[in-house]
Protein backbone atom coordinates (compact mmCIF):
# COMPACT_ATOMS: atom_id res chain seq x y z
CA UNK A 1 0.00 0.00 0.00
CA UNK A 2 1.12 3.71 -0.84
CA UNK A 3 0.52 6.76 0.78
CA UNK A 4 0.05 9.81 -1.45
CA UNK A 5 0.30 13.04 0.29
CA UNK A 6 -1.27 15.19 -2.52
CA UNK A 7 -2.81 18.61 -3.91
CA UNK A 8 -4.97 19.61 -6.61
CA UNK A 9 -1.62 20.85 -8.46
CA UNK A 10 0.11 20.07 -11.62
CA UNK A 11 2.58 18.41 -9.64
CA UNK A 12 0.08 16.33 -7.37
CA UNK A 13 -1.54 14.93 -10.43
CA UNK A 14 1.50 13.63 -11.70
CA UNK A 15 1.61 10.63 -9.00
CA UNK A 16 -2.08 10.24 -9.51
CA UNK A 17 -1.82 9.65 -12.97
CA UNK A 18 0.32 6.73 -12.22
CA UNK A 19 -1.26 5.36 -9.57
CA UNK A 20 -4.02 4.97 -11.80
CA UNK A 21 -2.54 3.56 -14.90
CA UNK A 22 -0.61 1.49 -12.61
CA UNK A 23 -3.62 0.11 -10.49
CA UNK A 24 -1.72 0.16 -7.38
CA UNK A 25 -3.69 0.30 -4.37
CA UNK A 26 -3.11 3.93 -2.51
CA UNK A 27 -4.41 6.00 0.53
CA UNK A 28 -5.36 9.27 -0.06
CA UNK A 29 -3.92 11.92 2.40
CA UNK A 30 -4.47 15.85 1.27
CA UNK A 31 -2.44 18.32 1.87
CA UNK A 32 -4.13 21.89 1.46
CA UNK A 33 -1.24 24.15 0.94
CA UNK A 34 -3.41 27.31 1.13
CA UNK A 35 -4.13 26.69 4.67
CA UNK A 36 -0.51 25.79 5.17
CA UNK A 37 -0.69 21.88 6.10
CA UNK A 38 2.65 21.54 4.23
CA UNK A 39 4.56 23.11 6.89
CA UNK A 40 3.22 20.94 9.39
CA UNK A 41 5.89 19.09 11.39
CA UNK A 42 4.69 15.35 10.09
CA UNK A 43 4.55 16.26 6.76
CA UNK A 44 8.06 17.99 6.82
CA UNK A 45 9.30 14.65 8.29
CA UNK A 46 8.42 12.89 4.79
CA UNK A 47 8.62 15.75 2.77
CA UNK A 48 11.90 18.42 3.97
CA UNK A 49 11.18 21.04 1.27
CA UNK A 50 7.30 21.55 2.54
CA UNK A 51 5.98 20.92 -1.19
CA UNK A 52 3.76 18.01 -2.44
CA UNK A 53 3.86 15.41 -3.93
CA UNK A 54 5.39 12.97 -1.63
CA UNK A 55 5.07 9.23 -0.88
CA UNK A 56 5.38 6.33 1.68
CA UNK A 57 5.36 3.14 0.37
CA UNK A 58 4.69 0.53 2.96
CA UNK A 59 6.06 -2.50 0.44
CA UNK A 60 9.54 -1.68 -1.01
CA UNK A 61 10.79 -4.20 -2.76
CA UNK A 62 13.64 -4.31 -0.57
CA UNK A 63 11.00 -5.96 1.91
CA UNK A 64 12.57 -3.24 4.43
CA UNK A 65 11.00 -0.47 6.60
CA UNK A 66 8.56 2.15 4.70
CA UNK A 67 10.44 4.38 2.21
CA UNK A 68 9.49 7.72 1.69
CA UNK A 69 9.66 9.79 -1.23
CA UNK A 70 9.29 13.34 -2.40
CA UNK A 71 9.95 15.23 -5.71
CA UNK A 72 7.81 14.43 -8.00
CA UNK A 73 10.15 13.37 -10.58
CA UNK A 74 11.78 10.77 -8.42
CA UNK A 75 8.44 9.69 -7.17
CA UNK A 76 7.32 9.01 -10.82
CA UNK A 77 11.10 6.99 -11.82
CA UNK A 78 10.59 5.02 -8.54
CA UNK A 79 7.31 3.53 -9.04
CA UNK A 80 8.29 3.37 -12.76
CA UNK A 81 11.02 1.10 -10.93
CA UNK A 82 9.02 -0.33 -8.58
CA UNK A 83 6.40 -1.55 -11.29
CA UNK A 84 8.18 -2.10 -14.46
CA UNK A 85 5.69 0.17 -15.79
CA UNK A 86 5.98 3.23 -17.80
CA UNK A 87 9.62 3.28 -18.56
CA UNK A 88 11.39 1.49 -21.18
CA UNK A 89 13.62 -1.24 -20.52
CA UNK A 90 16.24 -0.62 -23.02
CA UNK A 91 18.78 1.40 -22.77
CA UNK A 92 17.88 4.24 -25.88
CA UNK A 93 14.05 4.01 -24.63
CA UNK A 94 14.96 4.58 -21.20
CA UNK A 95 17.07 7.46 -21.48
CA UNK A 96 14.50 9.08 -24.52
CA UNK A 97 12.24 8.68 -21.39
CA UNK A 98 14.50 10.16 -18.49
CA UNK A 99 15.93 13.70 -20.60
CA UNK A 100 11.87 14.64 -21.38
CA UNK A 101 11.48 13.55 -17.87
CA UNK A 102 13.77 15.83 -16.70
CA UNK A 103 13.08 18.42 -19.15
CA UNK A 104 9.41 18.82 -17.71
CA UNK A 105 11.00 18.95 -13.82
CA UNK A 106 13.83 21.98 -15.05
CA UNK A 107 12.00 23.67 -17.80
CA UNK A 108 8.49 23.27 -18.34
CA UNK A 109 7.09 23.07 -14.72
CA UNK A 110 9.32 25.90 -13.74
CA UNK A 111 8.40 28.42 -16.68
CA UNK A 112 4.81 27.55 -16.33
CA UNK A 113 4.55 27.63 -12.76
CA UNK A 114 6.49 31.25 -12.96
CA UNK A 115 4.13 31.84 -15.55
CA UNK A 116 1.12 31.20 -13.42
CA UNK A 117 2.70 33.19 -10.18
CA UNK A 118 3.20 36.90 -12.29
CA UNK A 119 -0.03 36.09 -14.60
CA UNK A 120 -2.63 35.57 -11.64
CA UNK A 121 -0.81 35.74 -7.69
CA UNK A 122 1.43 38.21 -8.14
CA UNK A 123 0.59 41.03 -5.88
CA UNK A 124 0.88 43.43 -8.89
CA UNK A 125 1.37 43.47 -12.50
CA UNK A 126 5.22 43.55 -13.75
CA UNK A 127 4.75 43.44 -17.74
CA UNK A 128 8.29 42.61 -18.27
CA UNK A 129 7.77 39.31 -16.12
CA UNK A 130 4.19 38.12 -17.09
CA UNK A 131 5.58 38.34 -21.32
CA UNK A 132 8.83 36.82 -20.12
CA UNK A 133 7.18 33.57 -18.75
CA UNK A 134 4.01 33.98 -21.18
CA UNK A 135 6.51 33.80 -24.10
CA UNK A 136 9.09 30.86 -22.17
CA UNK A 137 6.06 28.88 -22.20
CA UNK A 138 5.15 29.27 -25.90
CA UNK A 139 8.83 28.19 -26.94
CA UNK A 140 8.30 24.89 -24.48
CA UNK A 141 5.22 24.22 -26.06
CA UNK A 142 6.73 24.66 -29.38
CA UNK A 143 9.57 22.44 -28.37
CA UNK A 144 6.49 19.54 -27.62
CA UNK A 145 5.13 20.17 -31.30
CA UNK A 146 8.43 19.30 -32.88
CA UNK A 147 8.81 16.69 -30.43
CA UNK A 148 4.91 14.84 -31.41
CA UNK A 149 5.88 15.13 -35.39
CA UNK A 150 6.59 11.46 -35.51
CA UNK A 151 5.56 9.96 -32.56
CA UNK A 152 2.41 9.44 -30.64
CA UNK A 153 4.29 10.15 -27.16
CA UNK A 154 6.90 11.94 -26.17
CA UNK A 155 9.69 9.49 -25.87
CA UNK A 156 7.98 7.08 -28.12
CA UNK A 157 5.36 5.06 -29.18
CA UNK A 158 4.29 4.18 -25.54
CA UNK A 159 2.90 6.20 -22.45
CA UNK A 160 5.45 6.95 -20.52
CA UNK A 161 6.57 8.83 -17.30
CA UNK A 162 7.09 11.23 -19.31
CA UNK A 163 3.83 11.94 -20.37
CA UNK A 164 2.53 11.66 -17.18
CA UNK A 165 5.09 14.40 -16.22
CA UNK A 166 3.73 16.66 -18.93
CA UNK A 167 0.35 16.57 -19.00
CA UNK A 168 -0.90 18.32 -16.29
CA UNK A 169 1.43 21.35 -16.93
CA UNK A 170 -0.16 21.61 -20.14
CA UNK A 171 -4.01 21.04 -18.63
CA UNK A 172 -3.01 24.34 -17.34
CA UNK A 173 -2.56 26.19 -20.84
CA UNK A 174 -5.66 28.41 -20.59
CA UNK A 175 -3.67 29.93 -17.16
CA UNK A 176 -0.64 30.09 -19.33
CA UNK A 177 -2.31 32.20 -21.87
CA UNK A 178 -1.50 29.31 -24.52
CA UNK A 179 -3.82 28.16 -27.41
CA UNK A 180 -3.63 24.38 -28.14
CA UNK A 181 -5.07 25.00 -31.34
CA UNK A 182 -1.43 26.88 -32.12
CA UNK A 183 -0.12 23.78 -31.68
CA UNK A 184 -1.84 20.70 -33.04
CA UNK A 185 0.58 17.94 -33.01
CA UNK A 186 0.83 18.62 -28.64
CA UNK A 187 -3.19 19.41 -29.00
CA UNK A 188 -3.80 15.71 -30.23
CA UNK A 189 -1.16 14.30 -27.78
CA UNK A 190 -3.15 16.01 -25.34
CA UNK A 191 -6.67 14.61 -26.15
CA UNK A 192 -5.22 11.22 -26.34
CA UNK A 193 -4.23 11.44 -22.52
CA UNK A 194 -7.00 12.86 -21.47
CA UNK A 195 -9.50 10.84 -22.34
CA UNK A 196 -7.53 8.02 -20.66
CA UNK A 197 -9.79 6.07 -17.90
CA UNK A 198 -7.06 6.46 -15.54
CA UNK A 199 -6.52 10.48 -16.52
CA UNK A 200 -10.33 10.77 -15.61
CA UNK A 201 -9.95 8.91 -12.13
CA UNK A 202 -7.06 10.97 -11.11
CA UNK A 203 -9.14 14.17 -12.11
CA UNK A 204 -11.98 13.26 -10.45
CA UNK A 205 -9.92 13.78 -7.27
CA UNK A 206 -10.23 17.00 -7.31
CA UNK A 207 -13.77 17.42 -7.12
CA UNK A 208 -12.97 14.95 -3.99
CA UNK A 209 -10.35 16.90 -2.53
CA UNK A 210 -10.84 20.61 -3.47
CA UNK A 211 -14.05 21.60 -4.73
CA UNK A 212 -14.19 24.78 -6.45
Amino acid sequence: MIDLYYWTTPNGHKISLFLEEAGLPYTLYPVNIGRGEQFKPDFLRIAPNNRIPAIVDHQPLDGGAPLSLFESGAILLYLAEKTGQFLPKDLRGRQETLQWLFWQMGGLGPMAGQNHHFSHAAPEQIPYAIKRYIDETARLYGVLERRLADRPFVAGQQYSIADMAIYPWVASHKKQSQRLEDFPRLHRWFDSIQARPATERAYALVERVNPA
